[in-house]
């Protein structure tokens, strides 16, 4: 990871496009999306599965950032997004981008590092990815779930508009969605939306269409709950 407070911070940049917000709540919203290079976990569902490696990118400064958002804005731009890998690893980079422009920002966050969302400047949406057991090869560390908890209660008392997200699979178990949506109305108290978003490719559902019915009916006892796939993966863009 290279994060340096300095005139000449840069930080390591897989992608900077133009394209359509094809997953949550944003979804057919045109963003230039900067997708950094470096993850703090590894889930073995990741459809860029070469950002989680720091190395994999270019290292690119603010300026040149900037210079590339400047070139590919349109008159139908919405907002920046900021994704990853793991966008929360270059806070200060992210901080010195959002001072240079009046674009909305979008967070695309796994939400384990609460201490670093503290530290943003301004954020407008975020979107908040909860992680479960079967998403990792290696042994599940219930520390994350407790630090995705930790981060949506500083995000909403910063009242920015937030919603969650919620990777599932074929073999996601119901209890753990209603674990989940329980733990977000209990300890947060809070009438965020979770959006369940099956995992691609679609065509692995076509035995298992009743039981995203039975995600959203379980999830929907608690909270305010939309089942949205990766709509980009239809339209065959980034």
């Amino acid at each position: 990871m290279v994060n340096i407070s300095s005139d000449f911070m840069k930080a390591p940049i897989v992608e900077i496009f133009s394209s359509f917000q094809g997953e949550g709540l944003l979804i057919g919203k045109r963003q230039i999306f900067i997708r950094f290079a470096g993850c703090n976990l590894s889930c073995n569902y990741c459809d860029t599965p070469e950002s989680q490696k720091s190395s994999y990118g270019t290292i690119l400064s603010v300026e040149d950032v900037m210079n590339k958002i400047n070139h590919l804005k349109t008159p139908d731009l919405h907002s920046i997004s900021f994704t990853g890998g793991e966008p929360l690893l270059y806070t200060d980079f992210i901080n010195e981008i959002i001072e240079k422009t009046d674009f909305n920002i979008l967070l695309e966050t796994n939400g384990t590092l609460p201490d670093k969302i503290k530290k943003l400047k301004k954020i407008d949406f975020v979107s908040l990815d909860f992680k479960v057991p079967e998403h990792f090869d290696n042994k599940y560390n219930n520390e994350i779930i407790e630090n995705e908890i930790k981060t949506l209660k500083i995000l909403i008392e910063g009242n920015s508009n937030i919603y969650c997200k919620l990777v599932v699979l074929p073999s996601t178990k119901l209890s753990i969605i209603e674990k989940i949506a329980k733990r977000i109305v209990n300890e947060v108290n809070t009438s965020v939306s979770l959006v369940i978003q099956p995992v691609s490719p679609i065509d692995q559902w076509q035995n298992n269409i009743n039981k995203l019915f039975e995600f959203t009916q379980i999830a929907g006892k608690y909270l305010d709950v939309l089942m949205i796939p990766q709509t980009h993966k239809f339209l065959k863009i980034n």
